[in-house]
């Protein structure tokens, strides 16, 4: 006789949630459903409300994230009343949300994810969580605690409130950032930035100690999510246009957030009040996605700051030819042929285009790729790059000081090697 296993509630989640695992006969899983309990009616209450009262009202939504749920109801503002924000308070309300991925991600890495993978799945509950992890290692426990908090000041120091700001307004921000605070931020910098890469190299050394897992663990197909640059294709975390790529890895959509129910449809079930976004073409459940940091990455063609960048550097495979097709993809056309073959070595293909600072290679094999090795390097200052001749060497700069902008606005369309 099949029985019903609960697990209730799940913690290390922000909200109220718990999974039934339903089992045969033979005690072999049968169906599992993730339950979200908690009705919440933010979408309903808000209803009838005044449009500016928004950016104070969503960060109720949640005490961890409550930056993102700010902003993004402060930009929906903006574009209802047709207003851009100036600059200086476009690069506040990005810095603010900066601080907010740090404190989240930090949070989430060193306190809810970190027990399960360096204790163990199977380690006692009892020790399986946060102390735990200061037990194992006071020194990085102690260094995840300072960069969460470097995130949270980051948040006080530019809205003046750590949790539910009120920072956001529609058609910028009200309040300005003085030198002594900007100061504040920049001093502790590069120590948060050791942290950070400390935390990567952790991560790095438990993938590599542990790829029986990581291929089996949570490894499914789907298609992916997440904000890019128009342009560039790089990753972007405050504004930009939502990227959607199939289970290929190849694009689906790219289109700004104000078109999202042209592509997007939301399917609804009766055991859980959590709803189900699918893209409109595929249906559900074909159109299923992931979003969310996994997704971020799989959707860009590269990051835009040179230390994230280099941690990025993609494998010149078929990674490399998908986001080559997926590059084309969502620019026009143009004469020019960015895959070229250098004579030299015939199974492979080089990829020129403005917005890659260095020569990728793209091959039929391994063995060929390691013969002629270089790396993807995305260029953030698109339309800044000098342009280089058949000699490979720079052109000088205009004699008004400014580099050379060749190209710019001017795509290119990529061929795949047949």
């Amino acid at each position: 006789m099949g029985r019903k296993v609960t697990i209730e509630p799940v913690t290390r989640i922000e909200g109220h949630a718990r999974v039934t695992i339903h089992l045969d006969d033979a005690g072999k899983v049968e169906k599992a459903y993730f339950h979200v309990d908690q009705f919440r009616g933010f979408e309903k209450f808000c209803e009838g409300r005044m449009f500016f009262e928004m950016p104070a009202i969503t960060p109720r939504i949640c005490g961890i994230c409550p930056v993102s749920h700010h902003l993004a109801s402060a930009k929906a503002c903006d574009a209802l009343i047709g207003v851009q924000p100036p600059r200086p308070a476009q690069l506040l309300r990005e810095l603010m949300h900066m601080g907010q991925i740090i404190q989240s991600h930090s949070m989430h890495f060193f306190h809810l994810a970190s027990p399960d993978l360096l204790l163990g799945f199977d380690a006692d509950p009892a020790i399986r969580n946060v102390v735990g992890i200061i037990q194992a290692n006071p020194q990085l426990a102690l260094k995840a605690v300072k960069l969460r908090a470097y995130g949270q000041e980051v948040i006080r120091v530019v809205s003046q409130r750590r949790i539910h700001p009120k920072f956001a307004v529609p058609g910028g921000v009200n309040k300005a950032l003085t030198i002594e605070e900007r100061d504040s931020l920049l001093a502790p910098l590069d120590e948060m930035q050791s942290y950070i890469q400390e935390g990567l190299e952790v991560a790095k050394q438990w993938t590599f100690a542990n790829q029986d897992l990581v291929q089996r663990f949570a490894n499914f197909s789907s298609g992916y999510m997440g904000l890019v640059k128009p342009q560039t294709g790089a990753l972007e975390l405050y504004d930009g246009q939502l990227r959607l790529v199939g289970r290929d890895g190849k694009l689906l959509e790219q289109f700004e957030g104000k078109d999202y129910l042209n592509y997007i449809a939301e399917h609804v079930e009766d055991w859980s009040y959590l709803k189900f976004p699918y893209y409109k073409k595929l249906g559900w459940p074909e159109g299923v996605y992931r979003v969310a940091p996994l997704a971020r990455l799989n959707v860009a063609d590269c990051i835009s700051t040179p230390l994230a960048q280099e941690e990025f550097k993609p494998s010149l495979d078929n990674t490399a030819i998908r986001r080559a097709e997926r590059r084309a993809q969502s620019c026009q056309p143009s004469s020019h042929d960015a895959m070229r073959q250098d004579p030299r070595f015939p199974n492979l293909f080089i990829i020129d285009h403005p917005l890659i600072q260095h020569k990728a290679v793209v091959g039929r094999s391994r063995h060929h790729i390691n013969r002629y090795h270089r790396h993807l390097q995305c260029d953030h200052r698109r339309g800044r790059g000098r342009d280089r001749g058949a000699s490979g060497r720079p052109d000088p700069p205009l004699q008004d000081g400014r580099e050379r902008a060749t190209n710019q606005g001017q795509p290119y369309r990529f061929h795949r090697p047949q």
